[in-house]
């Protein structure tokens, strides 16, 4: 901008007339880490009044008994999740989380949203998982609690899509292709 301006003043110079104001800068950010940007422009006269607060761009979702609930998803296994506050009790497929998932590598992927979020042991989750392995069921209980986690709490939204726990991760198997031993092993070459 100051390019700008520089140049209208040469232009001024030249053909010998005045310069245009200038617009005064505005500083319209609604984000809280520009607060004492926009407290110090307000002062300084730039910008009439300082920014009102926003509301989050999405709005809490809860059900009837206070639960959110969210579906995820993971290579070919799918979990309905519901989550409320608790006192970090994880129920799988009326299981606890220690039974169904018993390697420590599972529970911790399925406590990941929480250590992402800062709210270990604050929730209460129940979730049915059909399809897939463990390792995909695990992915897919993951999936849910980020989802329903951003449903109950909106503000959370933000933390938790920069660690990308909201997008579905669609790694799959690849298909065996025919005339291939696998999707794409070739058959031993025989010259004779």
């Amino acid at each position: 901008m100051s390019d700008n301006r520089q140049s209208l003043a040469d232009l001024a110079a030249l053909t010998g007339q005045e310069a245009p104001a200038a617009a005064p800068a505005q500083v319209s950010t609604p984000v809280a880490a520009d607060a004492d940007v926009n407290a110090e422009a307000y002062m300084s006269g730039q910008i009439a009044e300082p920014a009102a607060p926003t509301m989050p761009l999405r709005l809490q979702q809860i059900d009837k008994q206070g639960r959110a609930y969210a579906t995820g998803r993971r290579k070919d296994a799918v979990a309905r999740v519901w989550l409320k506050p608790g006192t970090g009790k994880i129920t799988i497929n009326g299981r606890d989380q220690e039974v169904y998932f018993a390697r420590p590598t599972l529970r911790l992927v399925i406590n990941q949203p929480f250590g992402i979020s800062e709210r270990e042991g604050q929730y209460d989750v129940i979730a049915t998982v059909t399809g897939g392995g463990l390792s995909g069921q695990a992915g897919a209980v993951k999936h849910g609690i980020s989802q329903a986690i951003t449903r109950y709490e909106p503000i959370l939204r933000a933390p938790i899509k920069a660690a990308g726990f909201l997008t579905r991760d669609s790694r799959a198997v690849e298909r065996k292709k025919y005339g291939k031993a696998k999707a794409r092993r070739s058959f031993q070459f025989s010259k004779r």
